[in-house]
């Protein structure tokens, strides 16, 4: 994997990236062997500091800074919740209303480790959401979060009861195929087996909207990978 081919913005003190699924954010205490982006990035840029993170099935945009001034002021911006922070995702079913918001405080599960759930003795969580199309199935959202509790997204949208699909630990963990899609799906004559459309989590960071540490407003965004797209062109397509 290039670093070259994720970079989005790079400046003397900050790097925002575009992260593939399954890449870590930061290096794994107990598996060495996966890579992480931090590890990447510290080869290229040696002096590298982590401000936030995402999920590792979780696609789309990250900052890093590059000095501690920067890592300063950008864990700070990050803190005061002064980055606006949009995600798309694909939920099952079709969320009712198709605008709104989820106030709901999030702890660590009680028995299952690495499992967050929503429970009103956590701590203050706040995600909007806006359906942007709807399949029946499937619905594409988009979602911003005014928190940066774990796993938010996913557990806000499973207290909806609309998860985000492909999610092992809320939701269906089952990939996407052609074949739930479209009517008159048939296997090629040569084909065994079906690809998945979808095989992971379907989120993605999409947007970061913050002014810099030299006073300039930054509004960037990234594509949405091709196995979501894919996915989306096939649910327009089958309507």
């Amino acid at each position: 994997m290039r670093i070259n081919d994720l970079l989005v913005k790079v400046t003397d003190d900050y790097i925002v990236l575009n992260k593939p699924a399954g890449l870590l954010t930061i290096p794994d205490r107990h598996d060495n062997e996966i890579p992480s982006l931090q590890t990447l990035l510290k080869k290229a840029y040696s002096n590298i500091f982590t401000v936030h993170r995402l999920d590792r099935d979780t696609s789309g945009l990250i900052l890093f800074a590059r000095n501690e001034a920067a890592h300063r002021y950008f864990s700070q911006l990050f803190e005061s919740r002064e980055v606006k922070k949009y995600y798309a995702g694909l939920v099952s079913g079709q969320p009712v209303p198709l605008q709104g918001s989820i106030d709901e405080p999030i702890m660590e599960h009680p028995v299952q480790k690495g499992k967050m759930v929503a429970n009103r003795k956590g701590k203050a969580a706040l995600t909007d959401y806006e359906v942007l199309e709807t399949f029946g199935l499937y619905s594409f959202v988009r979602l911003q979060i005014h928190t940066g509790r774990t796993h938010q997204i996913r557990v806000h949208m499973k207290h909806l009861g609309h998860p985000i699909v492909v999610d092992e630990l809320y939701g269906n963990p089952a990939p996407i195929l052609l074949s739930a899609i479209k009517k008159k799906y048939r296997l090629g004559k040569y084909t065994e087996e079906e690809r998945p459309l979808l095989g992971r989590l379907g989120l993605h960071a999409w947007q970061l909207h913050f002014t810099d540490n030299k006073g300039v407003e930054q509004q960037l965004e990234a594509p949405l990978p091709k196995d979501m797209q894919a996915v989306l062109n096939q649910l327009r397509k089958n309507r």
